[in-house]
């Protein structure tokens, strides 16, 4: 009897550790591929676009 619940207990946990690494690994691709997309290629110093500033439209009329 102790040995059938510690083995039904073992099998809940193999299951739980398999879907919480799942879904680890789900959010780190979905971090992954955000991260990617967020590059800047007109950055050069890397410090973010503190020098650009967008163009005034009113001055352009």
């Amino acid at each position: 009897m102790n040995l059938l619940i510690f083995i039904f207990g073992f099998i809940i946990f193999i299951v739980y550790v398999y879907f919480l690494l799942t879904i680890i690994s789900r959010q780190h691709k979905i971090q992954r591929n955000e991260h990617q997309n967020a590059y800047d290629t007109i950055d050069m110093d890397g410090i973010g676009n503190q020098g650009r500033f967008p163009i005034d439209k009113s001055k352009e009329k």
